[in-house]
């Protein structure tokens, strides 16, 4: 779980903490070198790096169902993860973005599947100019979106967290 600009590490582990021993999930939060990812500021370099080392340590120690492997985020960290996760939809096979602002995948690998929320109150990444047009994008290059609004701003509610969850544990083939 990547956190938003200006965050920590610390915030992308919070946004599904509270769920994660209920449910059993492995999570991995790594920060970003900068105040943001760096394909925000410029282009990919040295946070995919940081994040391909963290995977390789966590493949390398724990039992993980490739089937259930997700990458997600909050605000850039969810742009970042839409952005990773379309151009390496073989490793991730579930993208949870949660009020995203853009996408630019390298490439288009696989199909992930994709669970986008955002508030319909967002001032700081405007519902109409980020996620409602990235799902039109998305479906229409094939993927299967799973789309929620919820009245509020730039926030994660619990039932978000909650929402995207269930879609990716439900969506899981075991």
């Amino acid at each position: 779980m990547l956190h938003g600009a200006g965050g920590s590490a610390r915030h992308g582990l919070d946004l599904l903490r509270p769920l994660a021993d209920d449910v059993n999930l492995i999570l991995l939060a790594p920060g970003s070198q900068g105040p943001t990812w760096d394909v925000i500021v410029e282009d990919f370099g040295p946070d995919v790096h940081a994040i391909d080392e963290a995977l390789s340590h966590t493949f390398e120690h724990y039992a993980v169902d490739p089937s259930r492997v997700a990458i997600g985020g909050f605000s850039d960290g969810a742009s970042y993860a839409l952005s990773l996760g379309i151009g390496n939809g073989d490793l991730f096979r579930h993208i949870i973005a949660f009020s995203p602002g853009f996408a630019v995948p390298p490439r288009q690998l696989g199909t992930p599947r994709i669970f986008m929320s955002h508030g319909t109150e967002d001032r700081v990444l405007p519902i109409d100019r980020c996620s409602r047009r990235l799902v039109r994008v998305f479906e229409r290059a094939g993927y299967e979106v799973n789309y929620q609004e919820f009245e509020g701003p730039h926030v994660v509610p619990e039932e978000m967290m909650r929402e995207a969850v269930h879609w990716w544990l439900e969506g899981t083939v075991h």
